[in-house]
């Protein structure tokens, strides 16, 4: 199986590139850059927007894992409504080639202001254009892929747990502030409850999910429980014995912020319980 994966360099681009070659696959990488990326895969740099023939430019994989996005921390950037179209057309070269297998990652910002477990059937309603451009090209794929014959898989991503500096959550953010001496890290109240997910264990759950062709459509990658926000913090710092303290309050919570809302992983677990 040869898979192409776009944003390679990317915060998880790099992890799942490494979890696909630990599991034998052969794995096409690119991105604008390539200073992350595991260099047992084949690297290419290219601006994914510019490729005439892309599919066969790439070496005509067995399967597209796209990755590629910009600002996806940066929730209300124009760049979201500006390079949907594009995404949109680099997918549909890629499928007019002959692609079969395509994987897309998203994000359960789509699904927008909602209380409780997220499962395939549940409606969206996206409150930021990061969330609206997700959904939209979700949608506009999904009647791509039927009319093509192209097996489909949604990644639906939820909250990530890393302990690298190099990403933009919240956790990247607390072990910037660590390294750099601080005492204290300014916080909301952190009473909204989310599905977090260990950055190694996203990861895997991506490779797995690739890997197979047998469950496809709307994936949650995700833990499928809630957790209140404050409690994966605090227990986030002393896990990586930081001596850092929250203080809360400081900042309001996101008015596009459900109060809790998780992933309903019952696809996720049937991928890896064969895996």
């Amino acid at each position: 199986m040869k898979v192409l994966v776009t944003g390679a360099n990317g915060y998880l681009g790099k992890g799942v590139v490494k979890k696909l070659l630990d599991d034998g696959i052969q794995v096409v990488a690119t991105d604008i850059k390539d200073n992350l990326i595991d260099p047992r895969a084949q690297i290419i740099c290219a601006d994914l927007f510019g490729i005439e023939d892309p599919y066969h430019y790439f070496g005509e994989p067995d399967v597209l894992l796209h990755m590629a996005w910009r600002n996806g921390f940066v929730h209300n950037a124009d760049t979201h409504i500006q390079d949907l179209p594009l995404h949109y057309e680099f997918l549909c070269k890629m499928i007019d080639g002959g692609l079969k297998h395509l994987a897309a990652m998203g994000s359960m910002h789509e699904v927008g202001f909602y209380e409780g477990s997220i499962n395939e059937s549940t409606p969206c309603n996206p409150q930021s254009l990061y969330g609206a451009s997700k959904n939209a090209l979700r949608q506009i794929l999904t009647l791509k892929c039927k009319s093509s014959g192209c097996f489909l898989q949604w990644l639906r991503g939820f909250y990530i747990v890393g302990n690298t500096r190099d990403g933009s959550s919240i956790f990247s953010k607390i072990v910037a502030a660590a390294q750099e001496g601080k005492d204290t890290f300014p916080f909301t109240m952190g009473l909204n409850q989310f599905d977090f997910l260990d950055y190694e264990d996203f990861c895997r759950a991506v490779a797995d999910t690739v890997e197979q062709e047998e469950i496809g459509g709307i994936i949650n990658i995700c833990s499928g429980r809630p957790e209140k926000l404050a409690d994966r913090v605090e227990r986030f710092i002393k896990e990586n014995g930081f001596s850092i303290r929250l203080k809360y309050g400081e900042f309001p919570d996101r008015p596009y912020d459900s109060k809790a809302i998780w992933g309903d992983d019952s696809k996720l677990r049937a991928i890896q319980q064969k895996a």
